[in-house]
């Protein structure tokens, strides 16, 4: 992030960058525009998008934050429609990358992502149901949108599940910290 001189309405403006992969871009920009425009319009900041996937974001610190959070998630695997409800101060994203947490192994990385994601989806409908958050397995990592301390508890089952430890072990780790979940109804 570089602070630039521009002022807007007694702020400073700052300028980031950040890639997504290519083939989430028209995602990103919406039918006509209009995924790009509404994170425009809501948080008062600028996105120019390339092709490739280079991203620059325009705004007020606070807001530049948030646009960034949005564009990664959208860049994650997130639908548009689940990305934004990251405009609510009270949800978060937290991305795990699977490269760092298992090396990287290629047959490992694919073994341990089916784990994640169980049959049919089973395992990641059954953490998100569990831990009021949204999931997202794409490429090398899992990304989690939802209140601070559901995403911990989620990130901490999705953690175990790589790591190798059994179904029912992760699933009764969420329900001794179901003290911890916060059932704020943003989804």
């Amino acid at each position: 992030m570089k602070g630039e001189d521009d002022v807007h309405d007694d702020f400073q403006i700052f300028e980031e960058s950040l890639r997504i992969p290519e083939e989430r871009v028209p995602v990103l920009i919406g039918r006509r525009g209009q995924t790009k425009r509404e994170i425009e319009k809501k948080l008062e900041c600028e996105i120019k998008v390339s092709s490739d996937g280079e991203i620059v974001i325009r705004g007020t610190p606070i807001n530049l934050m948030k646009a960034r959070e949005i564009v990664l998630a959208i860049g994650r695997g997130f639908s548009p429609e689940n990305a934004m409800k990251l405009f609510d101060i009270k949800v978060m994203l937290d991305i795990i990358d699977l490269n760092e947490l298992l090396g990287r192994n290629q047959n490992r990385l694919i073994r341990q992502r089916a784990r994640i994601i169980g049959t049919k989806g089973s395992a990641k409908k059954q953490i998100e149901n569990m831990t009021n958050t949204i999931i997202s397995v794409y490429g090398k990592t899992v990304a989690i949108i939802g209140p601070p301390s559901n995403v911990r508890v989620a990130r901490e089952a999705i953690v175990m599940l790589a790591e190798g430890a059994k179904h029912t072990t992760v699933y009764n780790y969420i329900k001794r910290n179901t003290h911890a979940i916060d059932d704020y109804p943003f989804k």
